[in-house]
């Protein structure tokens, strides 16, 4: 894969391949699991679904679930714009109109470091495509729990199908590589003493990436030290639905 796109081709795709395709102008990636037969199974947010507590960062990129019209339905797929939750879609529709991108597995931290963007890559090393199919269908049937976009986001709901991988904390389910980014990229000059080594506007830049780079890294799933593989019949509670009490116990366990 480049280092600014990784984009790939439908023709080369395999069943378990984590995909994704940006919206907004860049601003966000809406991500998912190929299972095969042009289908896509992905963690969404319909447009029928309450913001409620979400921010201006909700509001700026909330066109993650498939943009038909409901006058003008997928004849595959029918109108999924106002689904929540785990949906299978066609991958025109997961794609609306973006491009396909694939997310790459065990990358070096060198690598990992140089992608100007997060949510492309990780260092976390993948799972066999059929634990991953399993992961994917599993979810489909049960839930992922509620969207949110920093603590249980799409990019969340196919890095746990490709790796098993949850981070195990009281304040959320998961942290994706882009959200990451968005934390990252804000809080770079603000919050590092570096900053009070230089004025100029050059150090200051050079500064603000190294501390974005660091953060970024740091809070990988592929080398954080808060996280736990849980298996996927474990990860849903009776009710359906990811409970954070219910991941702090099995944190406990594992």
């Amino acid at each position: 894969m480049g280092l600014l796109s990784n984009s790939i081709k439908r023709d080369v795709l395999r069943p378990g391949d984590h995909i994704y395709s940006w919206k907004n102008a860049y601003l966000y990636a809406h991500h998912g699991i190929y299972f095969g037969d042009e289908k896509v199974i992905h963690f969404t947010r319909g447009s029928g679904q309450e913001i409620g507590t979400g921010t201006v960062l909700d509001r700026l990129i909330f066109s993650l679930s498939p943009s038909r019209p409901s006058d003008n339905p997928c004849p595959k797929c029918g109108d999924q714009s106002r689904l929540d939750g785990v949906i299978s879609s066609c991958i025109d529709c997961f794609l609306s109109g973006g491009y396909l991108y694939l997310f790459e597995y065990d990358v070096s931290p060198a690598l990992f470091i140089a992608k100007p963007r997060g949510g492309t890559c990780t260092l976390a090393k993948p799972d066999p495509p059929e634990d991953v199919l399993h992961r994917a269908s599993f979810l489909l049937l049960n839930g992922f729990g509620g969207y949110h976009i920093f603590k249980n986001n799409c990019e969340d709901f196919a890095i746990y199908c490709k790796t098993g991988l949850l981070v195990m904390t009281s304040l959320s389910v998961g942290r994706s590589g882009q959200a990451a980014s968005f934390l990252a990229a804000t809080s770079a000059i603000v919050s590092s003493p570096l900053r009070f080594l230089t004025t100029s506007f050059s150090g200051l830049a050079a500064v603000g990436y190294g501390m974005y780079c660091v953060s970024r890294l740091v809070s990988d799933i592929g080398v954080r030290r808060d996280v736990s593989k849980i298996p996927v019949e474990r990860l849903v509670s009776s009710s359906g639905s990811i409970e954070s009490e219910a991941v702090a116990d099995l944190a406990k366990e594992n």
